[in-house]
């Protein structure tokens, strides 16, 4: 067994691969002791799903390259079936998704893909498999991190009121990282393949234009380590 995983939800994927930086994924899977997971549902929002729209083709087969190749692998390769995944994902759904109400409604919050992630790491923690998750969705990270904030972000999104009614316990002790992390830490072991006092805020920004979830404030903070 590896010593730990990193578990990639479609968004960080995404963003490298819009931002020109995909090859860091290779590059960094060099100096990890683990493997790059992603799930079939993963799997199915970034490379099985776009390869039939002409739009997303391109990036589809770039990251359909690194799975070939086995930069990525699937969760069979850590002994994990898809079948025990989505077990352990329809519980998290149903709490996750019945978590949120407005007007006596509930509101779906999280995707499958990012549910299975989570399903995914509880099944390697329960195994001793240290991992952590590498994810750009703020909502799903508010969800497991500062779930007291969760009400005020989905009211801001929804323009109502909202009430957070759950067991907040199931989503606790994740661990996560965002592509401006992932970008940082390959900047920092000089993976980026780029030189320059502009290179890091440069690349930094670009991770945030194009979905993550990281405030201007963490980034001066990156930018000062």
């Amino acid at each position: 067994m590896p010593e730990k995983a990193l578990l990639f939800d479609s968004g960080p994927l995404i963003n490298l691969s819009m931002n020109g930086l995909l090859y860091i994924i290779e590059r960094l899977k060099k100096t990890f002791k683990g493997k790059f997971i992603i799930t079939e549902s993963v799997k199915y929002e970034i490379i099985d799903r776009p390869l039939k729209i002409p739009r997303f083709e391109l990036g589809a087969l770039r990251i359909q390259e690194l799975l070939d190749s086995k930069i990525l692998e699937l969760p069979v390769s850590l002994g994990v079936d898809n079948a025990t995944i989505k077990d352990e994902l329809k519980n998290f759904s149903n709490v996750a998704n019945n978590c949120v109400k407005a007007n006596n409604k509930s509101i779906s919050i999280i995707s499958e893909a990012e549910t299975s992630c989570l399903a995914l790491s509880k099944i390697l923690t329960k195994r001793n498999i240290e991992n952590i998750i590498a994810i750009d969705e703020r909502t799903t990270r508010i969800l497991t991190e500062k779930p007291e904030n969760l009400e005020k972000l989905m009211g801001d999104k929804l323009k109502m009121r909202v009430r957070i009614q759950c067991d907040l316990e199931t989503f606790s002790n994740f661990r996560f990282i965002r592509s401006t992390e992932l970008v940082y830490v390959a900047y920092k072991k000089d993976l980026l393949g780029l030189t320059g006092k502009k290179v890091l805020e440069a690349s930094l920004y670009a991770t945030k234009y194009k979905g993550a979830a990281v405030s201007f404030e963490e980034i001066d903070v990156l930018k000062k380590m």
